[in-house]
C-alpha cells in the first residue's frame, strides 16, 4: 500500500499581519507556488509567502479536519500554535528550491591547485 502525505500549513507576510491556512499533498511545491504568485487571490493579494508552521498527516480526512479546525480558531490561538514550535517566526521553507551558494574564490583556488602548471616538480 502506498503511503500518502498531506500537510496543513500556515503562511504569513513579512510583517506577520495576515495568516493563511491551507492544505496540500506537496508542501514544498505548494509553498513555491505561493511565493511565485502562481496562486491567485488571498495569498497573492496579501503577499503571504513565509511558511511559519506545518503539520504532517498520512490520512487526507484527518488533514482536512485539522485545516477546518484551525480556520475556526481566533488569531490569538493560531499565533500561540505557531509560537509553540517557531517562536521567532522563521520562514521554515526559506531554503527550499535554492541552489547551494558557491564561493567562487574558494573554487578558483581549488582549480588552481588541480592545474598541473601550479605543481612544483
Amino acid at each position: 500500500m502506498r503511503e500518502h502525505n498531506y500537510y496543513v500549513y500556515i503562511l504569513t507576510n513579512k510583517h506577520r499581519t495576515t495568516l493563511y491556512i491551507g492544505m496540500t499533498n506537496n508542501l514544498e511545491y505548494r509553498v513555491a507556488q505561493h511565493r511565485s504568485g502562481e496562486v491567485e487571490g488571498f495569498t497573492q493579494r496579501y503577499q503571504l509567502k513565509h511558511l511559519v508552521w506545518f503539520e504532517h498527516f498520512r490520512d487526507v480526512h484527518a488533514a482536512i479536519a485539522r485545516e477546518k479546525q484551525l480556520k475556526g480558531w481566533l488569531r490569538s490561538k493560531k499565533v500561540a500554535l505557531i509560537e509553540k514550535t517557531n517562536p521567532r517566526w522563521f520562514d521554515l521553507g526559506a531554503d527550499w528550491g535554492q541552489q547551494p551558494r558557491i564561493d567562487y574564490r574558494e573554487r578558483w583556488v581549488e582549480d588552481m591547485v588541480r592545474d598541473s602548471s601550479f605543481h612544483s616538480e
